[in-house]
């Protein structure tokens, strides 16, 4: 008597083992993305990335932009995964959804930055966080038959 996996089974845990695999490497872009943008948009082009916090004025640092890229990867791949276990389209729900949250995102530099430069570099650092995120979680894997 021999026992045999079924390919199916053996397939499905491989491709969760795989897609899990995929999504922490494309969060993890995302914080990477974060700070590379944040050093090219700030400290290598000789602008301070500042924003208005209530009264005062913060300068953005490396932490912030790597916990915004942290935070902004773990609640898409959340997202995305409710939306593959009760949608039958997640990947274009997710797209909708994430480059929605994006724009709305934006707001964030064009109300608090101070100054063009560093508005224009933070919308910079938010779409490029954006692209990471969007592109490496909305094709992750098929989404459910």
């Amino acid at each position: 008597m021999s026992t045999q996996t079924t390919p199916a089974r053996a397939g499905s845990t491989r491709e969760g083992r795989t897609s899990a695999r995929r999504a922490l490497l494309s969060v993890a872009g995302a914080t990477l993305t974060a700070v590379a943008a944040w050093a090219l948009a700030g400290p290598a082009s000789g602008v301070d990335l500042t924003v208005r916090a209530g009264d005062a004025v913060q300068r953005v640092g490396p932490g912030a932009a790597a916990a915004a890229g942290l935070a902004a990867g773990l609640a898409a791949w959340a997202l995305l995964a409710v939306l593959e276990r009760f949608t039958a389209r997640p990947r274009l729900v997710f797209t909708v959804v994430a480059v929605a949250v994006l724009l709305l995102s934006l707001a964030g530099p064009l109300g608090q930055a101070v100054g063009v430069a560093s508005t224009l570099r933070l919308i910079g650092v938010h779409l490029a966080v954006g692209a990471a995120v969007i592109c490496g979680l909305a094709w992750r894997r098929r989404g459910r038959a």
